[in-house]
């Protein structure tokens, strides 16, 4: 599977927003591709229309699987599109994409009234944004003449939910024109309103007021892995302070106060941010409180998917999909785009109709996510061609052989051995194992020969042939003993191995888990190896300035094909004295 699939793009000075949906095809057979465009209002389903793309059409076009529309209208192709992928081995389907328009009204063309307030009051100049979408403005606030934006502190606010701009307390310098400036990023277009006359009215002796919270945070949802901003001012001379605090637990760690403390910000938001939250706004006259509940939901994320995957006929399956998320997501399934079940997916004795393209979806009032995998169901008559027995086999006298028998075939198939002419069956000494291999204890020289694996399923039967011989097996007679030598003295320690005389004989060192290379660390070791006729073969080792160390002897056996015939260990410990 690959993880490439189409998009929906869009040629449009208007930048319409847009989610665009990757999914997984086959890669051995290309897919043929196409595009519905589904009904673009609440209650839509998938009985749409097909775009068509068999013929000459300017408006619609199709680059490597991915739609593209040119010159979009908004009363055309506004709307949820779909893209369907189909090969010989199943149908996939894509999420939907939503195709919207963004756009940004111009403010109204009506006069602004004159607003008048007293020196030391609060004020509030309203913004009223024009018609918008989609709903990610910026708001600020031209002061005279563009471009001489109003800088806040803690005396002036503008309001990102609203858009209106909030003075704590009004000063003479204040007077003056005051424009709402609305930025959409979205469509990189910027408007303003008409100009707003403040008039501050000059008091002989300036009042005080008590804090008066204006702009209070609603209870709101917020998304694990997202950022939440949280908005607090008050009116109030003097200029109120603002103070926050999660009133049924600590605040997260994950927070920072911005706008001179009007804005409260929750970073990288997680589940255990949820909870009431509290500003606070006092000054020497009296303080003010605000309390709202935020909600933290996530959206749908894999916990555990789908994959590709191949099981033999007759054979039992289950697929699981689990999803984290807030509200838990549901399960779905899709069978070759057509809906096919919910929760975890069982088959039992799986039939080549079972074979196709999976999909899973995990959706929650959040969003919903595609896992897509190929089920192969696989049926063959046994076959050897890959994986035969191996034709020569080593055992030891008095040990234990195994010769491995895994034909290719579906369903598993039954298995039986022969040993030239004779039918084998399970005792004391052999074994036919479950999965086809053949185990012989305590061998014996009567024990060569030629075995044969048959393996047989409802397809077909097959079998294979190898050769069993038998030699006496690889001994340590004298293994190295213990030795205590001074450090930096040299220590020297023989080994006696006898064995077949049919096999080659090698023997490995190891200090601490690492194999000695003799030539490479001859500084330090160095090897003798003996051998003489009718006798075992001996090898003497000597260590040169000796550390404290442990060093393992390793004595085994070359055969053919690089198999390992015996193995034995022996460990010698050199420690330093005094």
């Amino acid at each position: 599977m690959s993880s490439s699939g189409p998009e929906l793009e869009v040629t449009s000075p208007l930048g319409p927003e847009l989610e665009v949906t990757s999914f997984l095809v086959p890669e051995v057979m290309c897919p043929s591709w196409k595009w519905w465009l589904l009904v673009g209002f609440p209650g839509w389903t998938f009985n749409g229309w097909e775009i068509d793309l068999t013929k000459s059409n300017d408006h619609y076009s199709i680059v490597g699987g991915n739609l593209v529309i040119n010159i979009p209208e908004k009363s055309k192709d506004e709307g949820k599109y779909q893209c369907i992928a189909k090969n010989v081995f199943g149908t996939v389907v894509s999420k939907e994409a939503t195709l919207k328009f963004g756009y940004l009204d111009t403010f109204s063309t009506e006069e602004r009234q004159i607003v008048n307030y007293k020196e030391g009051q609060g004020a509030a100049l309203i913004c009223d944004p024009p018609d918008h979408y989609p709903d990610d403005l910026i708001y600020r606030w031209i002061f005279d003449e563009f471009p001489n934006f109003i800088k806040m502190d803690e005396r002036m606010f503008v309001s990102q939910t609203t858009g209106n701009l909030f003075i704590s307390k009004v000063e003479v310098a204040d007077k003056g024109n005051y424009s709402c400036f609305v930025t959409s990023p979205s469509i990189s277009k910027s408007v303003f309103s008409k100009y707003i006359s403040l008039t501050p009215m000059a008091e002989r002796s300036v009042k005080k007021y008590p804090a008066d919270i204006k702009v209070k945070f609603r209870e709101m949802y917020a998304f694990v892995g997202q950022n939440a901003s949280l908005e607090c001012f008050a009116l109030g001379n003097p200029v109120p302070e603002i103070r926050w605090r999660k009133v049924d637990a600590p605040l997260p760690s994950n927070y920072e106060i911005t706008m001179s403390g009007a804005v409260f910000n929750i970073y990288n938001v997680q589940l255990e941010d949820e909870g009431l939250y509290e500003c606070e706004a006092l000054n020497m006259k009296g303080k003010d409180v605000h309390q709202a509940r935020i909600y933290v939901e996530a959206y749908p994320s894999w916990a555990e998917h789908i994959n590709d995957t191949q099981r033999d006929i007759d054979s039992d399956m289950t697929w699981s999909c689990v999803a984290t998320g807030k509200p838990k997501p549901t399960i779905r399934w899709l069978k070759n785009g057509v809906a096919y079940g919910t929760g975890e997916m069982k088959f039992y004795k799986l039939t080549l109709y079972d074979a196709g393209m999976y999909q899973c979806i995990a959706e929650n009032r959040h969003g919903s996510i595609y896992a897509n995998a190929e089920l192969k169901v696989l049926a063959s008559a046994p076959d050897f061609e890959m994986n035969p027995v191996k034709k020569k086999i080593l055992g030891a006298k008095g040990g234990r052989v195994v010769i491995e028998c895994k034909p290719k075939a579906a369903p598993k198939p039954r298995f039986s051995w022969s040993k030239d002419t004779e039918l084998l069956h399970n005792n004391s000494r052999i074994l036919i194992w479950a999965d086809g291999s053949l185990e012989i204890l305590n061998v014996t020289k009567l024990d060569e020969g030629k075995y044969t694996c048959f393996a047989e399923n409802d397809r077909g039967k097959a079998n294979s042939t190898g050769s069993l011989s038998v030699t006496d097996a690889t001994k340590i007679t004298l293994a190295p003993s213990n030795a205590i030598v001074n450090v930096g003295q040299n220590a020297t320690m023989q080994c006696y191995a006898s064995h077949d005389s049919t096999l080659d004989l090698t023997f490995i060192w190891s200090v601490n888990s690492h194999i000695i290379d003799f030539d490479k660390e001859s500084e330090h070791y160095e090897r003798n190896l003996m051998c003489q006729e009718n006798s075992p073969m001996r090898l003497t080792v000597k260590v040169m300035n000796v550390t404290d160390r442990e060093i393992k002897k390793r004595q085994e056996t070359d055969m053919h094909l690089g198999e390992i015939h015996a193995v034995q260990f022996e460990v010698v410990k050199l420690k330093a004295a005094g």
